[in-house]
């Protein structure tokens, strides 16, 4: 018998079976960053690929050359397609590197799976250089952590794993924004094995696992009005939930009454949006967002959305002139720090004033159609009978003269295409961009979640894999950009077509405002310079990105980056342009 007859026969080992699950599973991308643990998986890649091509696809391998980059794609994927990807990553430190952009995640209730790899079940008592608690780390970000055990079914603890990164599923959090991070933890030794896929289970694949009850942060208190099980479509509970929330509605004065919307809420797909935009014209109530929303679609022909304010004493003053609140997939809104003297739960309406829509308790889409029904709103259209609660069509003026932050904005709204996807980690320099973009043509805007640093480039190359027909903007601090700009080689590598505009005022501009904000005197001492300044040496982005292989250039007027736009948004593959501010 040849060597390739006799290796056919063989079984699939660990590696090949969770691979071969994921596939199964509807699993398509895996961004990864693997070590001497994941040898076997990197193979197990091309073995399962090969041998499902023309039926599922195979699994993508798409290289990141840090796990922050891995995470945070995965997060962007997600966030786009609204279905999990892998991420593999190298035992503990691998996971530990990818956990900020995790957290993001987490916070974006996007569903990941992440394998990583662990110590030999027989070498791990020596505790070797790498060995580290790797299910602690997974527990602070993950819905689902399970460590796979000898002899157990490890296609099962795959499928598990995914599931619980469902909506609904069991372990994720049913709360919005709750996690949806599922973590499998793979000792070395499983994933060479073979003859694992029908192996008898020795250990039921919740063995080891840990929910959210275990391991994710309390959630908020909900008010009396939630949905308190979940149920497919709109059973009689929920209909009835739903009906008494509109009679609240009517009840309200007009203009006294505010959606906050979040989630699947802020997604054109299945009408959610629409429903949302139909009930605020119908009852004049306010339509807020999330100021940091996972995914926002916006444009003509869509609900003006207020983004609700980032600072707690204005984000309060806002919400205190309502006296009716439906949280719409989204989290009571809170400080996002305490401030001395200043608030920290943002809702000071009564419990029975505040009405919960979580999508992973109802199907989201169906009770707004309902409530739309029950308000009179269905037959509303945008731009028709809507009380200008629609976007109209309209693009700021092209700016020229000097380059400024505000004319930043106004270029990129000028020009965005039609279905763009705006990845905006633009801190202090994009805060006009919101405004000026409202009647765009339809795209979506990603923002960052979870507020931890370093994740526009890597969603820029999840989002752009998960939509390779559509044009992805970064905009993009220069200071956050420097902790993931490894993702910039990976958009070269793949190809991607994004447009990353790094918005180059060479300092870390958030901390100068938030030491304003706490009032803390601004010496301008040797320490307040260094620790906030980034301009001695200025970073060189141009080099920075032909190093990575994305092609680039430097604007320092308004002309420039018009021009560096216009050729860069023409590009099939990433450009970068450095707008010096």
């Amino acid at each position: 018998m040849s060597r390739a007859a006799s290796a056919a026969t063989k079984p699939p080992n660990g590696a090949e079976t969770l691979l071969r699950a994921a596939v199964d599973a509807g699993l398509e991308v895996c961004f990864a960053n693997p070590g001497t643990s994941e040898m076997h998986f990197v193979s197990a890649i091309d073995s399962v690929s090969a041998n499902t091509a023309g039926i599922k696809g195979g699994l993508r391998a798409v290289l990141g050359l840090h796990e922050t980059v891995c995470s945070g794609a995965a997060d962007g994927y997600a966030r786009m397609t609204r279905r999990p990807a892998l991420t593999l990553l190298h035992l503990g430190p691998g996971l530990a590197n990818g956990l900020a952009n995790l957290h993001n995640a987490r916070r974006a209730g996007t569903p990941v799976v992440n394998l990583v790899g662990d110590m030999a079940t027989w070498h791990k008592a020596a505790d070797p250089l790498l060995n580290s608690d790797i299910g602690a780390l997974a527990a602070a970000v993950s819905c689902h952590t399970h460590t796979c055990q000898p002899g157990e079914n490890l296609s099962a603890a795959m499928a598990a794993a995914v599931a619980a990164t469902a909506i609904g599923g069991e372990g994720a959090s049913q709360a919005a924004g709750g996690s949806r991070v599922a973590t499998l933890i793979v000792p070395h030794d499983l994933s060479w094995e073979r003859g694992n896929d029908t192996a008898t289970e020795a250990n039921p694949v919740g063995s080891g696992t840990s929910g959210p009850a275990a391991h994710a942060p309390a959630a908020l208190p909900h008010s009396q009005h939630s949905i308190a099980a979940p149920a497919p479509g709109l059973p009689a509970g929920a209909q009835r939930f739903v009906r008494e929330a509109a009679a609240a509605l009517k009840a309200c004065p007009r203009g006294k009454a505010a959606l906050y919307i979040g989630g699947r809420a802020a997604l054109a797909e299945g009408e959610a949006l629409l429903s949302c935009g139909r009930i605020a014209a119908a009852t004049g109530a306010a339509l807020l967002c999330e100021n940091a929303f996972a995914r926002l679609d916006r444009g003509a022909g869509l609900p003006d959305v207020q983004r609700l304010p980032y600072f707690p004493q204005d984000a309060a003053a806002e919400l205190a002139k309502y006296e009716l609140l439906l949280l719409l997939d989204a989290r009571p809104p809170v400080a996002n720090f305490g401030y001395e003297g200043g608030p920290s739960r943002l809702v000071t309406l009564p419990e029975e004033a505040v009405w919960e829509f979580d999508s992973g308790l109802v199907d989201l889409p169906a009770a707004l159609r309902l409530l739309a029904e029950e308000l009179g709103a269905a037959g509303i259209t945008p731009g028709v009978n809507c009380r200008g609660t629609f976007c109209s069509p309209s693009r700021p003026p092209v700016p020229t003269g000097r380059l400024t932050a505000a004319a930043l904005c106004q270029a990129v709204a000028a020009l965005q295409p039609a279905g763009a996807v705006v990845v905006d980690e633009s801190l202090t320099s994009g805060g006009s961009y919101f405004s000026v973009s409202r009647g765009c043509p339809q795209f979506s805007h990603l923002t960052l979640t979870g507020g931890a640093i370093g994740a526009g480039i890597p969603l820029t190359v999840g989002a752009a894999v998960a939509c390779p027909d559509r044009t992805v903007i970064n905009l993009q601090a220069d200071g956050s950009a420097m902790y993931s700009l490894q993702g910039l080689w990976t958009q070269a590598r793949e190809q991607l077509r994004v447009v990353t505009v790094i918005c180059a005022n060479r300092s870390y501009a958030i901390l100068k405002v938030e030491q304003a904000k706490q009032r803390i005197t601004l010496s301008n001492g040797k320490a307040s310079r260094a620790l906030t300044d980034l301009g001695s040496p200025a970073l060189d982005w141009v080099s920075l990105a032909q190093g990575m292989g994305v092609p680039a250039s430097r604007a320092t007027t308004c002309e420039e980056l018009v021009a560096a736009l216009r050729t860069a948004m023409q590009r099939q593959g990433p450009s970068l342009v450095e707008a010096v501010l």
